[in-house]
């Protein structure tokens, strides 16, 4: 690909990056400057960042032209700005002083352009690390239990279980965090009603809290209507950069939401950090628990311990007469679960709760910790957790 053609793909992306709270993009806005592409695909930019801008804005501009197609390494450099207003010619930003030059955070990419003899930066996957096998990964410093979310397809409720099991275990008094690792939907912030950015804190990024949860999501740094297309070395690198970068202090659970499938989110996780299990979420109807199949022989092959099937969506209570309507069939997921020997979990039923308190970016067991969602969700969060203890070969609860 020609570099003409990637600068036109790096502007139009630019076109779609909005600072928070405002209507226009980083383009219109003056913010850009010394664009440079280079033939092998390395990109470099300035960015002005203005009083009110938050200095996240740098690398949300940084992590949406590492998806552009073409693209190697994207270095943003920053300075202070003052964008004239709507209307009027964009002023080029003007430069910090010497030696006050900073990026919001370190460049991440496949061959992010780096000084020689600079250390690399917590964003940058090393070839070791790439071809780490699972078994090699390291527990994450400060961190218990680290529980990974999947499941074989999407729109089974994944993201509902990971919300409101984070959520269940910060209720009981345990610390928790939840690492939105869903890439290409990312809705974790809005099932939280969580709308900040995370701050920036000597390159480390603080994450947002609600509910008493810290929360990092790709959904806090770009714009809901921007498309998410990664390859896989920038998928790890993001993954890398939200476990590593990332100021989650002392955690009793880490749990990670994982995009739907076995790709490469999954595989950056395992080679990583050192995963205590993984909870696998399937409806109740065949297409569904074929995915979970799948998902669960990718956790056994790379030697992650299967906590569990929850089946969601199991039946849906007529609020008018009482009857259940099994929607999307019954038992899917339990017959799974023992045909293969391992644990059922729970199922959760299919009712209003959910969808109403999600929406209002409340988990269900604090919104409707008393509706029958909320207490099935209770309880499958008291299994995991027995099912941790388990793992681990303790007696004492985490």
């Amino acid at each position: 690909m020609d570099v003409q053609s990637i600068r036109d793909r790096v502007e139009s992306t630019l076109r779609r990056v909005k600072p928070a709270g405002g209507d226009m993009d980083v383009v219109g806005l003056g913010l850009v400057g010394d664009l440079q592409v280079d033939e092998g695909g390395a990109v470099s930019l300035l960015l002005g960042l203005r009083p009110s801008d938050d200095p996240s804005l740098a690398e949300t501009v940084r992590l949406v032209l590492s998806g552009v197609k073409g693209v190697t390494g994207v270095d943003v450099r920053t300075a202070e700005s003052k964008a004239p207003p709507e209307g009027t010619v964009p002023a080029a930003p003007k430069p910090r002083e010497p030696g006050k030059a900073k990026r919001s955070l370190p460049v991440v990419g496949p061959k992010g352009p780096a000084s020689a003899g600079a250390p690399r930066s917590a964003g940058q996957v090393s070839q070791e690390e790439a071809s780490r096998h699972p078994s090699e990964a390291e527990p994450l410093a400060g961190v218990r239990h680290v529980v990974a979310v999947s499941s074989g397809k999407g729109g089974v409720g994944k993201s509902t279980v990971s919300t409101n099991l984070a959520a269940a275990w910060a209720k009981k008094g345990y610390r928790v965090g939840l690492l939105d690792a869903d890439i290409y939907g990312p809705d974790i912030p809005t099932m939280f009603g969580a709308t900040e950015r995370p701050r920036i804190q000597d390159d480390m990024v603080v994450p947002v809290e609600a509910h008493g949860v810290k929360l990092m999501s790709l959904g806090f740094l770009v714009d809901d209507e921007t498309p998410a297309i990664w390859r896989g070395p920038i998928i790890m690198g993001i993954v890398r950069q939200f476990l590593h970068q990332v100021v989650w202090g002392e955690l009793d659970y880490l749990v990670v939401d994982l995009p739907p499938g076995t790709g490469d989110a999954q595989l950056s996780l395992v080679q990583l950090v050192k995963v205590d299990g993984a909870v696998m979420v399937s409806t109740p109807q065949d297409v569904s628990v074929t995915g979970v199949l799948k998902g669960i022989k990718m956790f056994e092959s790379v030697d992650v311990p299967v906590l569990g099937i929850v089946e969601n969506m199991r039946g849906f209570v007529c609020p008018d007469c009482g009857s259940t309507h099994d929607l999307f069939g019954s038992g899917g997921g339990e017959g799974l679960a023992g045909s293969l020997g391992l644990p059922f979990i729970g199922a959760v039923p299919l009712g209003l709760a959910v969808r109403q308190e999600g929406d209002k970016g409340t988990p269900t067991v604090i919104g409707r910790p008393d509706s029958p969602e909320g207490q099935a969700l209770e309880a499958i969060a008291d299994v995991v957790e027995a099912r941790i203890v388990a793992a681990a070969g303790s007696a004492e609860v985490p």
